[in-house]
């Protein structure tokens, strides 16, 4: 039974001996979009195989690798936060795969392969942050937010959009910072104080 496989970006071009029995590659990809064609254009151009992809949120990849468990339409997911990675890896929707570059990599992108029983792997880190529009925020006579807690102000009512953590990994991992950072009660109270104020949940985070 095909089934998704989690890894890293050397891992299109390891995985080109299985694919060259087939013409095309399906691939989803929930990094960011620029990101994505050019992992797409990359692996066409190394092996001249086609490559379908489909950009999509780590949670929305996810929910359809699952609904998908039962007749695999893709070959590979490349991107996006590592808990749904992990998660799918936990259930048996993803396949063991060492690359032979692993060793290149940083040790917290191993330990993660290695958590995994080597169905996963890290292949990015970043800080998680927000953003805000200094003229929005002038022309509309805010205050500029200085920490998470500002953003659960009054005034910023109507102001906030964030993606939806159902959806989005990026937004899950705002929603387990928040636990962590504060405690698990008054870390949902944040949540809770964000919600208030947000005018719009997108799909994705990236």
């Amino acid at each position: 039974m095909k089934r998704i496989t989690a890894t890293v970006a050397g891992s299109l071009i390891a995985l080109a001996a299985t694919a060259s029995f087939a013409d095309k590659l399906t691939y989803y990809c929930s990094a960011q979009e620029d990101w994505c064609q050019l992992m797409a254009r990359s692996f066409e151009d190394a092996t001249g195989i086609d490559v379908n992809m489909t950009r999509k949120s780590s949670g929305e990849t996810f929910a359809q690798i699952r609904a998908e468990s039962s007749n695999p339409k893709g070959d590979v997911w490349w991107g996006g936060t590592g808990d749904p990675h992990l998660q799918a890896a936990e259930e048996g929707l993803t396949m063991e795969y060492i690359s032979p570059m692993r060793d290149q990599l940083h040790d917290w992108a191993i330990a993660q392969a290695e958590s995994a029983g080597n169905k996963t792997i890290g292949i990015y880190s970043g800080a998680l942050g927000y953003g805000y529009n200094t003229e929005l925020v002038a022309a509309n006579s805010l205050p500029e937010p200085s920490c998470w807690k500002d953003l659960l102000k009054p005034e910023y009512k109507g102001h906030v959009q964030m993606a939806n953590p159902n959806s989005s990994g990026t937004a899950y991992t705002t929603l387990a910072s928040m636990v962590q950072i504060f405690g698990e009660d008054d870390g949902f109270e944040c949540m809770k104080g964000l919600h208030a104020n947000i005018n719009q949940y997108t799909k994705s985070g990236s």
